[in-house]
């Protein structure tokens, strides 16, 4: 940076007055401002000019003389600092907040040439006066001074990031400005009103609540944040990015406020994530955590780096809801990006968890509002190549404890991640505006019905709770279409197809080439895929798998076979199911087709649809579909890729089974098994439960784990991946969605009474692991007859 800037110059004032008001902390910085002034005297031709500190008594003498002049602020920007990294000084300037004075005592001792003075966006005071009584819950004298000397900060930091970059938007005074902005004061009295309980008592709780969530962001506490959790992923992994998909969100940013929504495998997805955006100079995220990682030693400077800690569950409290409410408008008003995991935790089966919409219904508060014009969602896909701690999770699926969070905990962790496991990969999906979301979810048919709560200062209406859902299911639409298929997810799926079996490596690359030329045929995402084509290739994959303990290879014979470690197929599970939402739309065609039968023509269309459509419900719970119509569309691709004249030949489905039939791509038991046979296990204990007493849901699940061990050993089951507690839990909620659960739920007039229909839930499931062994059987078949092997 030079001494002479030739950009910072002063507007023109015209006929008003033109006051500076200089950011200088510092003497030597109020020198260079002077000595930058006396230049611009120069150029002003005798016209003078007033110059005051940003803030204080002279700029409240100022403020109140009764003209109108026109405010510029001005300030002294460093370079930055290139002092070696000592992390135990830094961590105690950050503590401190010392920083800030450090960095610039060193610039000042290197010399005038790292400094520029910068100008911020001007405003006169009626302007600033008209947006102060809008803003403001009492429009005093004394508040007034405080909100101009504020605005010429956030001008001077706008102006600063310009030469700094964006990763440097930090947000100022923030409780103070909810604290003391007449929406929260409206918010403050409602809550009063509808509670029952003092103003004053309300006001002294929830500021109480706001400073325990407001983050800061200290640009010296977000890199040594970063610097001290960054070995936690940067041994293990290799981080790719797709770069591509950060351009457009530039743009957006620039006017609007961005909510990142990662996908959910590791304790390290926040970190890896954000070097990625800081990489690419963007503003460094707020970032959500639940009240559970408050780790004594890291919470203050985790906080200083934007970390918002808030209870996992708080529905039961106005107060803290509403300051909740208040804190995300806040931000999304003043442009500052928000990060969250929508899945509420970790993927335990390495797919999509259901979302958890709490928090977007906040955020989508300040759009409904008007705080803000629009949100733009973003999503974010985070898979990782192998995880250290999936062990763990697949452990929880049969009942391990959960280990709880803490110091002791986070060194363990951070020491099992010094040894390289390959990649990680994250990608960003296509934007969606969050205002177009609410509004094209909209049904008017809903608004007739009450609110939960009449008093909520949030609309609570079904058909508010239903454009969240739908929102929520769009963005993980999106999020699995940017999700690359892995060559660990497809040995992992070539191994999981085939019950108590070793295969070779020629026979797990022949299972896997139709795979791959239905990648290359969708044009999918994927990670080095084509690399499975070769022995070579598929033995990389499963030997990755073998050092993490889940392949075992048996290599005394003539030559190597590989298979599950015993005990280790819901982790292998894991593995597949990181790629397996681009398969299922095939799996659900390949069943439907054997479903319509000896139908043609139109009747056969309508047919498979309806079959399709059954399936897509069958399977909500497991995996995320988009609306109707693309789901509707997506299938006639996926029809037109088995069979490309269907629609010449007056629907012919004989043919078009043959073709299916014929294929060397069949993957329907390669994906479903486990879902529908951990459906058809729970759907068999509900046809046997006495229809009069009401349904126990652990007690539920604790019958399911223990009869489907018994069909397992039994051979009825084809893998223990099918034993997951959460796929036994995805079942029970779509038996509740069904009604099935309650004997209550029986009593609408016409409908079958509840054993009925129970049985025909168990009937209907049962029929679709029968379809599925047909695939299953016609796929070996053909793999015999093509290889003279049968795997």
């Amino acid at each position: 940076m030079s001494t002479q800037d030739e950009t910072a110059v002063l507007p023109d004032a015209g006929e008003r007055s033109l006051v500076v008001l200089v950011d200088a902390p510092s003497t030597i910085e109020r020198r260079m401002i002077d000595r930058w002034l006396a230049d611009a005297r120069k150029g002003r031709n005798g016209r003078g000019l007033e110059v005051l500190p940003a803030e204080g008594e002279q700029l409240a003498s100022r403020l109140t003389r009764g003209d109108n002049p026109l405010l510029v602020p001005v300030r002294v920007v460093w370079s930055p600092d290139p002092e070696p990294d000592r992390t135990l000084l830094r961590l105690a300037d950050v503590l401190t907040r010392g920083w800030a004075l450090r960095s610039r005592a060193r610039a000042a001792r290197r010399g005038p040439h790292h400094h520029r003075v910068v100008v911020g966006r001007p405003a006169t005071v009626r302007e600033l006066l008209r947006r102060h009584r809008r803003e403001r819950a009492q429009p005093d004298t004394a508040d007034f001074v405080r909100f101009v000397a504020r605005q010429a900060t956030l001008a001077l930091d706008r102006a600063e990031r310009a030469l700094t970059g964006n990763r440097f938007k930090v947000p100022r005074e923030v409780a103070g400005q909810i604290v003391g902005s007449a929406h929260f004061s409206r918010e403050i009295r409602r809550l009063a009103a509808t509670t029952g309980r003092p103003e004053d008592e309300v006001a002294t709780e929830a500021a109480t609540d706001l400073e325990s969530i407001v983050a800061s962001l200290d640009p010296a506490a977000v890199d040594l944040f970063s610097g001290v959790l960054r070995p936690m992923h940067q041994k293990a992994w290799t981080v790719h990015a797709d770069t591509a998909g950060l351009e457009p969100l530039r743009e957006l940013n620039a006017n609007h406020a961005l909510v990142f929504l990662p996908s959910h495998r590791s304790y390290t997805d926040p970190f890896v994530l954000a070097d990625v955006l800081r990489s690419n100079d963007f503003p460094r995220n707020h970032v959500l955590g639940g009240d559970n990682l408050r780790i004594i030693g890291l919470e203050q400077l985790a906080r200083r780096s934007g970390i918002i800690f808030i209870r996992r569950s708080f529905g039961g409290d106005p107060v803290y809801k509403a300051v909740v409410r208040e804190y995300f408008s806040w931000l999304c008003a003043k442009r500052f990006n928000l990060e969250w995991y929508m899945e509420g935790g970790r993927t335990r089966t390495g797919k999509l968890r259901p979302p958890k919409y709490g928090l977007l219904s906040d955020v989508a508060s300040a759009v409904e509002t008007r705080r803000t014009e629009d949100v733009y969602l973003v999503p974010v896909s985070i898979i990782h190549d192998q995880l250290q701690e999936v062990h763990q999770m697949a452990a929880e699926q049969t009942g391990a404890a959960k280990t709880p969070e803490g110091l002791r905990w986070l060194m363990g962790y951070a020491r099992a991640q010094r040894r390289p496991v390959g990649g990680v990969h994250v990608s960003f999906g296509e934007p969606l505006s969050l205002r177009s979301a609410l509004n094209a979810s909209h049904d008017p048919a809903l608004d007739a019905r009450p609110s939960e709560d009449p008093h909520s200062a949030v609309d609570d209406s079904p058909a508010r709770r239903l454009a969240l859902q739908k929102t929520a299911f769009e963005v993980f639409v999106r999020i699995n279409r940017v999700t690359p298929v892995t060559p660990i997810a497809l040995a992992a799926l070539a191994l999981l197809g085939v019950r108590d079996r070793a295969l070779t490596l020629s026979q797990v690359r022949r299972v896997v080439e139709p795979v791959l030329d239905y990648v290359d045929a969708r044009g999918l995402p994927h990670t080095g895929v084509e690399s499975l084509r070769t022995n070579g290739g598929v033995a990389e994959a499963l030997l990755s798998l073998r050092r993490e303990k889940v392949v075992s290879a048996y290599t005394e014979g003539s030559e190597p076979v590989f298979s599950i470690e015993p005990g280790h197929h819901i982790v292998a599970a894991f593995y597949r199911n990181s790629a397996i939402h681009h398969f299922v739309n095939r799996a659900i065609v390949e069943l439907s087709i054997l479903e319509v039968g000896d139908l043609t023509g139109r009747d056969a269309l309508a047919r498979g649809f309806q079959a399709a459509l059954g399936l897509r419900d069958l399977l909500k719970y497991e995996f995320f579909f988009p609306d109707k119509e693309t789901f509707r569309a997506e299938l006639i691709q996926e029809l037109t890729l088995i069979d490309p004249d269907w629609r010449t030949d007056d629907g012919d489905v004989a043919r078009t089974r043959k073709l299916l039939l014929q294929s060397r791509f069949l993957c329907a038991h390669r994906v479903l098994r486990s879902f529908v046979d951990a459906q058809w296990v729970v759907a068999e204990r509900l046809a046997e439960h006495d229809p009069d007493t009401p349904v126990d849901e652990d007690a539920l699940l604790d019958r399911s784990a223990a009869v489907g061990q018994q069909l397992l050993l039994q051979g009825k089951l084809h893998g223990p991946e099918s034993l997951s507690r959460e796929l036994f839990a995805s079942a029970v909620r779509l038996a509740s969605n069904r009604g099935l659960l309650a004997p209550s739920s029986a009593a609408r007039e016409g409908e079958p009474d509840l054993a009925t229909r129970r049985r025909a839930f168990a009937a209907e499931v049962r029929g679709v692991v029968e379809r599925v062994v047909a695939i299953d059987e016609t796929d070996a078949t053909n793999r015999q007859e093509s290889a003279g092997v049968r795997p």
